[in-house]
């Protein structure tokens, strides 16, 4: 049976919704404007939370709108550049699964399908809304025949197409949830990454706070490696906001403390610190998870730059104290875990990488001594590799070897690589 996937347009795949952002045009020169966006807005968050049925939010929205085609395309060129990050940097998983993968959505189409199709799908896999117009162009409603414009109005839909295949619901809001309470569907991921309600997450199979890992935990094609949302960056001390907000932008999963709790040793993938703050040996060298450190002063003296180094934990810290620093740490470490760039690291070997274009990129870390890049070239070689970029630098007992090779190989050089003698860390990146 073909696999379906059912994905909602508004909050989703971009990461506004639509009507709202129409008004926004529309009523940029009305002097009542911000009452009538509160109001439209109202309407909006009153269906998604299931507290009105959907027919009377879109019939309330559409009425205050008081927009035309001019107004739609200037929202077109808007909503283009407001596509969820998650899904613009997947256009290959659309690509593929064409023919499967539908936009279901209570939005309308005449906005939709411009921006949409820019991504592989195709305009037959595109339900939504229409509007209707008078001789002047200005929206006056909408076909109020279309299923999609009443309550329940995608269990309708659903239920007329009476696909045959395992569907998959992706969305933020009540009417996505019910797709799942009707049983049409295998599964409903709630897509928390532009906002989460808990009405929807609450019932929902699996909460997705990226597309990323909508795809991770369905074994389907990706652009990154790894869901971002998943690593933990733990924060610890006096850290401006500005930092957490940064890293949190990156899609990173962040925690902030007071205190390093033991519960958050294991898990935690970044570590950012608050001036003055330390790290004992033995809870460091139990943070096994641990990729890199950042430190908003000097680290001398606050944590072992010998163990960091054993673990392959990359440090960026801030000697001078400069202002700036707030900023430039945490994206110092954004950086490493995207790109692999180590550029102006305390401890490792100072590479500023080109960025990573339709290849898989290998970051081996290992320690420096004869003979390692010569068993990691001999994988290579045996498994015919086509590699296209190579970068070696070491510094004291560190060496760090960068590799992006074509991304069609045998997984089990994976494993090899990770293998090989006098190997302190090895990871993949994907985008």
């Amino acid at each position: 049976m073909k696999n379906y996937y059912i994905i909602d347009f508004d909050s989703t795949f971009t990461q506004v919704e639509a009507l709202d952002e129409l008004a926004r045009i529309s009523l940029e020169h009305h002097p009542d404007q911000e009452e009538i966006y509160k109001e439209i807005e109202r309407f909006t968050n009153l269906a998604m939370e299931g507290k009105i049925s959907f027919r009377e939010s879109l019939a309330g929205r559409v009425k205050l709108l008081q927009a035309n085609r001019s107004h739609l395309d200037k929202l077109i060129t808007h909503l283009k550049k407001k596509v969820s990050k998650s899904f613009s940097r997947n256009k290959e998983f659309f690509k593929k699964h064409s023919d499967t993968a539908w936009i279901v959505s209570g939005g309308f189409k005449e906005f939709i399908t411009p921006v949409v199709s820019q991504y592989h799908i195709q305009k037959e896999n595109i339900y939504a809304n229409t509007f209707k117009f008078d001789e002047a162009g200005n929206i006056v409603g909408y076909d109020e025949h279309n299923p999609l414009s009443d309550e329940g109005g995608k269990v309708k839909l659903l239920q007329q197409l009476n696909i045959e295949g395992r569907i998959f619901g992706i969305g933020d809001g009540y009417s996505d949830f019910q797709l799942k309470e009707s049983g049409l569907i295998e599964k409903f991921y709630a897509f928390t990454e532009n906002i989460s309600r808990q009405s929807v997450t609450d019932r929902a199979d699996h909460i997705t706070p990226s597309f990323d890992e909508f795809l991770y935990v369905n074994d389907l094609p990706r652009a990154i490696s790894y869901p971002k949302n998943r690593i933990l960056c733990l924060i610890v001390g006096d850290v401006p906001e500005i930092a957490a907000h940064i890293l949190k932008n990156d899609g990173l999963s962040i925690r902030i403390k007071d205190t390093l709790e033991e519960k958050y040793v294991k898990d935690v993938g970044l570590l950012l610190l608050g001036p003055g703050e330390t790290i004992d040996d033995e809870v460091l060298s139990r943070a096994d998870k641990l990729k890199t450190i950042g430190y908003l002063g000097d680290v001398k003296g606050h944590l072992s730059k010998a163990i960091c180094n054993e673990k392959g934990i990359v440090v960026f810290d801030d000697k001078k104290g400069k202002k700036r620093n707030a900023e430039f740490i945490p994206r110092r470490m954004a950086a490493f875990i995207n790109n692999g760039d180590t550029d102006q690291s305390r401890n490792f070997p100072n590479l500023l990488l080109p960025k990573l274009t339709r290849a898989h990129r290998l970051l081996h870390i290992h320690r420096n001594v004869p003979g390692v890049m010569a068993q990691i070239n001999k994988i290579y070689a045996e498994h015919e590799i086509n590699i296209f970029s190579q970068f070696l630098m070491t510094r004291g007992e560190i060496g760090y070897a960068v590799t992006d090779i074509d991304a069609a190989y045998d997984k089990t050089v994976l494993k090899q690589l990770k293998q090989v003698e006098n190997t302190i860390k090895f990871r993949i990146l994907y985008k």
